[in-house]
C-alpha cells in the first residue's frame, strides 16, 4: 500500500483523522551521506568523550551546579562570573543566524543532536527489521512472534543507547568520577541525580521510538525562524525545475532530466517531496540529492537536478554572497566576540567580596570606634593561593586585626574570615570610605575592595 503523495498542503507524517504515519526513509548512499557519517560519528565522539578529558584537574567541560562551579577547557567560573554567559548565548545567536542567512539549515542536517542520534536509531532499526519496504510490511503485519521479537529487540537496544546518553549528560554535571560512585551506590542516596537519568531515558526512547522527526517539524522553533534568517541567495537544497520539468519516462519526447521515481520522496527522513520547492520540514540532510545523483548516474544524465544551491541559483541568476543580511549579521557576530573576550579577559582567579557584619554597625569602646566586616576569598583555581590583607583609610591611626598573617585557600576552595577595624574617636566624623586590598602571593592578581567606616554622626 503506497503512501499519498506529499502535498504543501499538509504535513506527510500526519494522517487527514490526526493520527501518526510513519516515515521510513529508504536507505541511500552517496558523498553527502558519507560526509554526514563522519561529522555525526565525530560529534558523537566529541560528546562522549569530553567528561574524560581532564584540564587543569577537572573535566574539559564540567558544569558542577552542586559546588556553583563551571569549568570550560581549564577557565573556571563561579556564579558572579555567569554574567559572561549572556555574551556566550548571543554571539552563538548571532553566529547561528549568520551561518543560516548563509548556508541555510546546515546545522539541522549535520550536527544538531536530534539528527545525529536518529542517523544511530535508523541504523539500528535497519539491523533489526530490514530496508525501507521490510519495516512498512512489518508495520502491518498482526502481532506474531517474529514481529514481537524484531519490535521488541529493537526497542531494548533504543533503551539502552538512549540510557548511555542520558549517562553521558550527567556526566557532564557530576563527572565520570562522580557518576561512577553514584552507581555503585543506592538510587536513594542520590535520587535526584536519577530520578534526572531515568526521566532523559524515557524522553529519548520515546523520542527515537516514535516521536522522531516530528520534533523538527513541530516543535522546533528554528525551522519556523528560518524563513526570516534565509533570502534567494542563502544555499538550500532544491530542485532544478527548468531542467527537470516536464517529467516524464527516459526517453520519452520532450521530457526533462525527472524521471518521476519518486527516489528522492522515499529517502527524505520528513517525507516531504523536494521537487515543489523550499518547504519547511526541509532539514537539508542532502539526502535527496545522493539519491537522484545515483538515478542521474545510472541514467548517464548529469548529476545536480537536486543539489545545493541559492533560489536565485536555480533561476539562472548569480548568487551573491555579500550582501546586507550577512554584513549585518558578521558585524553583530564580531561585536559579541569582541565583547566575550573583553568580559574573559577581565575575570580574575579570585573572587573576593566585603560585607559589614549584620548588627551595631559600630561599637565604642576604650580604644576608639570599632567597625567589624566580614571578607569572603573564593579561589578559582586548581591549587591552593596565599592572599595577602592591607586596610587603609582616611584615619591616620588607624588599626585592624584578624588577618594579619594573610589567608591560605585551598584549590577551588572559599575562606570566610572576619576583620575587626579600629580608629580613634576623635578622627572619626561620620564615616569615611574605607579599602581592603587583597593580593595574591602566587600569581599577584589585586583586588580592592571599598566599604564605608561609620562612627558616631552616621
Amino acid at each position: 500500500m503506497a503512501l499519498p503523495a506529499p502535498t504543501l498542503e499538509s504535513v506527510t507524517t500526519i494522517r487527514a483523522d490526526g493520527s501518526r504515519r510513519f516515515i521510513h526513509p529508504a536507505d541511500v548512499r552517496g558523498r553527502f551521506t558519507v560526509w554526514r557519517g563522519v561529522v555525526g560519528t565525530l560529534l558523537l565522539a566529541v560528546y562522549v568523550v569530553l567528561p574524560w578529558i581532564p584540564i587543569n584537574g577537572n573535566p574539559a567541560v564540567f558544569l558542577d551546579v552542586a559546588h556553583r562551579q563551571f569549568h570550560f577547557f581549564g577557565l573556571t567560573f563561579v556564579m558572579q562570573d555567569l554574567w559572561v554567559a549572556f555574551f556566550l548565548i548571543s554571539g552563538l545567536g548571532f553566529t547561528l543566524f549568520f551561518v543560516t542567512a548563509l548556508l541555510g539549515r546546515i546545522w539541522c542536517g549535520w550536527a544538531c543532536p536530534q539528527t545525529v542520534y536518529l542517523d544511530v536509531v535508523r541504523r539500528i532499526e535497519r539491523w533489526f527489521e530490514g530496508d525501507a519496504p521490510a519495516r512498512e510490511r512489518l508495520d502491518r503485519m498482526p502481532w506474531t512472534g517474529e514481529k514481537t521479537l524484531k519490535r521488541g529487540g529493537k526497542n531494548v537496544v533504543l533503551f539502552l543507547f538512549a540510557a548511555a546518553l542520558a549517562h553521558v549528560f550527567l556526566c557532564y554535571y557530576v563527572s565520570p568520577a562522580g557518576l561512577f560512585a553514584m552507581m555503585h551506590g543506592s538510587p536513594a542516596d542520590h535520587w535526584g541525580s536519577f530520578v534526572f537519568v531515568f526521566l532523559m531515558t524515557g524522553a529519548m526512547w520515546f523520542n527515537f521510538m516514535w516521536f522522531r522527526e516530528q520534533f523538527c517539524i513541530v516543535l522546533c522553533p528554528y525551522g519556523r525562524l528560518q524563513s526570516a534568517l534565509i533570502d534567494s541567495n542563502t544555499l538550500v537544497i532544491g530542485y532544478d525545475t527548468e531542467r527537470g520539468e516536464p517529467r516524464g519516462k527516459k526517453g520519452a519526447a520532450g521530457a526533462g532530466d525527472c524521471v518521476d521515481c519518486h527516489r528522492c520522496v522515499k529517502v527524505c527522513p520528513t517525507g516531504i517531496d523536494i521537487r515543489q520547492g523550499l518547504q519547511m520540514e526541509c532539514i537539508g540532510c542532502a539526502a535527496c540529492v545522493d539519491a537522484c545523483d545515483e538515478v542521474m548516474t545510472k541514467l548517464d544524465r548529469p548529476r545536480g537536478l537536486v543539489r545545493y544551491d541559492s533560489l536565485d541559483g536555480f533561476a539562472g541568476k548569480v548568487r551573491r554572497i555579500l550582501r546586507p543580511r550577512i554584513v549585518l549579521y558578521t558585524a553583530l557576530m564580531l561585536l559579541g566576540a569582541v565583547a566575550m573576550t573583553a568580559s574573559l579577559s577581565t575575570l580574575r582567579p579570585v573572587t573576593v567580596s566585603l560585607t559589614r557584619m549584620t548588627g551595631t554597625p559600630y561599637v565604642l569602646g576604650g580604644d576608639g570606634v570599632r567597625n567589624q566586616f566580614l571578607i569572603r576569598v573564593l579561589n578559582k583555581r586548581n591549587a591552593p593561593q596565599t592572599f595577602t590583607v592591607t586596610v587603609a583609610g582616611r584615619a591616620p591611626t588607624l588599626r585592624w586585626s584578624g588577618l594579619e598573617q594573610g589567608i591560605t585557600v585551598g584549590p577551588l576552595g572559599e575562606e570566610m574570615r572576619t576583620i575587626v577595624v579600629v580608629a580613634p574617636r576623635e578622627e572619626v566624623q561620620g564615616s569615611f570610605p574605607l579599602t581592603v586590598r587583597i593580593r595574591s602571593v602566587e600569581h599577584g592578581t589585586t583586588i580592592e575592595k571599598t566599604v564605608p567606616f561609620v562612627g558616631p554622626g552616621y
